[in-house]
């Protein structure tokens, strides 16, 4: 049986803005150790900081992901992305998490596939950290550095499914973002850029050295975007494809490596 809920609790976070205030109250109570902890937590949501941040994990295709403060949460959306990645995977894949934050994305992945081998990157210490404590007991390396520049060599043509949940939001757009993800969340995890793509461009140029025969590239990004990922895909030789789904504001494009040089 959830344990009561204060009243007073629930007004301050609807106060707050708190859409689903009584969701919210139950969750803060149910983690809270003890009645400080409470009071602290609660303050904590009610300043604005991300719900996840404040509880320490979010729950993501069917899995509870660490999130510590100033890391990427991973959204609903993302899920898309996790789903299409499993379903091109082959047997035994080898699957990178580049920009991986918590490493969410790619922990998602290989527990929808069986006996793959995960490695995720990130460029922000304070996410490769967060991520090493899912990564790693999920049987997965984690590595810090600028996309490919962290990786070892060994990988190199061995990535049979390449996944990124990269910055895309246009940097002048960066104001426009909720403040949970504007002032609490890295940079970094957000600015994709003069036009969004920076990153989404280094990523699909650098990818065919890195990936395996008949591998795929799969990217979150935004349905308005979706054109010029593909035009950046199909300038590094990869053959693209886009999939949407309408209900959760979702686009992702997956390139596919040929199996021919």
């Amino acid at each position: 049986m959830p344990p009561p809920v204060s009243p007073d609790i629930v007004t301050r976070l609807r106060a707050a803005g708190c859409v689903f205030a009584e969701d919210e109250a139950r969750l803060l109570v149910t983690a809270a150790q003890t009645p400080l902890d409470l009071v602290a937590m609660v303050d904590r949501r009610a300043s604005g900081e991300p719900l996840e941040h404040v509880l320490g994990y979010v729950d993501f295709a069917g899995l509870r992901i660490r999130v510590d403060p100033g890391v990427f949460v991973p959204r609903g959306r993302t899920e898309l992305l996790v789903r299409q990645a499993a379903s091109v995977a082959p047997p035994r894949a080898v699957v990178l998490d580049l920009c991986c934050g918590s490493g969410a994305v790619g922990v998602a992945v290989v527990a929808a596939l069986d006996q793959a081998e995960l490695y995720a990157a990130d460029v922000d210490p304070l996410a490769v950290r967060c991520a090493r404590r899912t990564v790693v007991p999920a049987g997965g390396q984690v590595y810090e550095g600028d996309l490919y520049d962290a990786l070892p060599e060994a990988l190199r043509g061995r990535i049979d499914v390449l996944v990124a949940n990269a910055p895309y939001v246009p940097t002048q757009e960066i104001g426009l973002l909720p403040p949970e993800a504007r002032v609490h969340e890295a940079r970094a995890a957000l600015d994709g850029g003069r036009d969004g793509l920076d990153v989404l461009r280094r990523i699909a140029a650098g990818a065919p050295q890195w990936m395996a025969p008949g591998g795929h590239l799969l990217v979150e990004t935004s349905e308005q975007q979706a054109r010029e990922t593909v035009e950046a895909f199909s300038r590094s030789g990869l053959v693209p494809r886009v999939v949407r789904c309408d209900e959760h504001d979702a686009t992702v494009v997956i390139g596919a490596m040929p199996w021919r040089r």
